[in-house]
């Protein structure tokens, strides 16, 4: 399934939920929030979205503890969460995606190489309260094929888990 096919579904989901979404994006620039916008009413269940690059916007939009990044890199599952959770309360949204990566060409390490990208998903559970799941993924090929398939993996991740 494309991004676009992905963000139908999703609409679906949220809008059945009465659901609002919110994104912190980092390695992929505002992709992910491009992607759902291109659906027409998409302001029904898509809140808001932070493009937060730097470490510092990390820390001052979705408050990401400035120990967290000095302990497991910007590019980390518990940056992920942190974000991901952040975007989540922040705009007083249902569900939180994150998504922090390196998309190259320059940037990576021997332990975190280019293609490297860390997701989170903050959704309620049966009662109610935020849950959020974490995974990293390595992904293959040029800077924009990297972005795109961090988008896609990050919208069908979020399906997965609205589908439990």
């Amino acid at each position: 399934m494309s991004s676009i096919d992905h963000a139908k579904v999703l609409a679906q989901l949220l809008l059945a939920k009465g659901w609002k979404l919110s994104l912190a994006e980092s390695c992929t620039g505002g992709l992910v929030c491009a992607t759902l916008t291109e659906l027409s009413g998409s302001s029904e269940w898509f809140e808001r979205g932070y493009i937060t690059y730097s470490n510092q916007a990390k820390i001052e939009c979705l408050g990401v503890p400035t120990d967290l990044i000095e302990s497991y890199g910007a590019v980390s599952e518990p940056v992920a969460k942190a974000m991901a959770q952040g975007a989540q309360h922040n705009a007083g949204a249902n569900v939180g995606v994150s998504i922090t990566g390196i998309a190259g060409p320059a940037g990576g390490t021997a332990e975190k190489p280019v293609g490297t990208v860390c997701f989170g998903w903050t959704i309620p559970n049966p009662a109610g309260e935020p849950v959020t799941t974490c995974e990293t993924k390595l992904i293959s090929g040029d800077r924009q094929a990297i972005r795109q398939q961090a988008t896609e993996h990050a919208l069908a991740g979020l399906l997965r888990l609205l589908k439990n």
